[in-house]
């Protein structure tokens, strides 16, 4: 078993971060939610979906 070592050289996965954050962002909607579910279109604009298509990045 390997331990990062004490001294806060601990590496980040900015990726695994965002994610982790983007997941947080929608289990607050879904539980702030009227309904059962959250439309594709909710779950678009807490993703941000419209606004990575705007930039021209492409859409995963």
């Amino acid at each position: 078993m390997h331990v990062a070592p004490v001294g806060g050289t601990a590496v980040q996965d900015h990726v695994a971060l965002a994610e982790i954050e983007l997941c947080g962002e929608l289990i607050i909607a879904a539980s702030a939610a009227d309904e059962d579910r959250l439309s594709l279109a909710s779950i678009d604009e807490v993703l941000r979906v419209a606004e990575e298509r705007g930039n021209g990045s492409p859409v995963r």
